[in-house]
């Protein structure tokens, strides 16, 4: 089965665009996006909102409710017009049966850039279902390498924590391959160190090659550093007589020259380990 990428959501000749009211229009069930950026859909409102839509939704009856219409394509453009409270769209109503709605949905998400790394791999497999194609067949038909697509589909055999920091940026594709050379919770454990260090690929290789030692030895050295070296006490300090050398002669010298002056000057002395104790008396002739 041939893909049907040369689609560009242009109005057919025999088909009229119809202002459909936005609450009887539902999303695509076979939407691949699991996040919008919220950024890049209001960036659309705003050109929505100064230039009009220039292309319309196109939409197909609800097989569950006749009175609703499933998103083929335009889904952001559809959320734009949500979040400036437009009552109705410009739309295009189809008659498609769910094998070519779900390859037209997978279809026109691929072809944008900012779809994420596990998105763009959900999309391959639900392609590859849809139409019955194999990884070799599909790649040739999306003209991507086998290879490209194979390493895609690989990232999601990641775990949900690991998977999430891939579709948030804060690994790479490169972290992640290098993290499925571990089970699901070494997968957890490394990438966690991974984003907290920031450690590159090749670090992240390393890591993985023995993740035991490497935690071992890290566990090692915060050990290590929680160490908290005690001071050594310092040895009090016994003051002898000769600490107060220079202070007793002092006061002696003082005694003298009272008594030279005409003072009578009587003095006691009374010696410790670790003090000296000098009594002075003054008496009148």
């Amino acid at each position: 089965m041939a893909l049907f990428f040369g689609h560009k959501n242009k109005v057919p000749e025999n088909k009229q665009v119809q202002e459909i009211e936005l609450d009887r229009i539902v999303p695509n069930r076979y939407q691949p996006r699991r996040t919008f950026n919220d950024e890049s859909i209001t960036e659309l409102a705003q050109t929505l909102k100064e230039q009009g839509l220039l292309q319309p939704i196109v939409v197909r009856q609800d097989s569950d409710d006749p009175e609703k219409y499933e998103i083929i394509a335009g889904e952001r453009r559809y959320r734009a017009a949500q979040s400036l409270m437009w009552a109705k769209i410009p739309a295009i109503v189809e008659d498609m049966d769910d094998d070519k709605v779900a390859s037209l949905a997978l279809i026109e998400n691929l072809q944008r850039e900012d779809l994420n790394p596990i998105d763009e791999a959900q999309a391959y497999i639900e392609l590859m279902k849809v139409n019955n194609l194999t990884q070799t067949e599909l790649a040739k038909q999306v003209g991507k390498t086998q290879s490209y697509v194979a390493n895609k589909i690989r990232l999601l055999r990641l775990t949900p924590k690991v998977q999430s920091f891939l579709v948030s940026k804060k690994i790479s594709q490169r972290h992640g391959r290098a993290l499925l050379a571990l089970n699901n919770e070494d997968q957890d454990r490394a990438v966690s160190e991974v984003v907290k260090k920031g450690l590159t690929v090749k670090e992240t290789e390393a890591m993985v090659e023995d993740l035991d030692g490497y935690f071992e030895s890290l566990a090692a050295q915060e050990q290590k550093d929680q160490v908290v070296k005690k001071p050594k006490k310092k040895k009090p300090i016994i003051r002898t007589g000769n600490d107060f050398k220079v202070q007793v002669n002092t006061i002696k010298q003082a005694i003298k020259m009272a008594r030279e002056s005409g003072l009578e000057v009587k003095y006691k002395e009374d010696k410790e380990e670790d003090s000296y104790k000098i009594t002075i008396e003054l008496l009148r002739k």
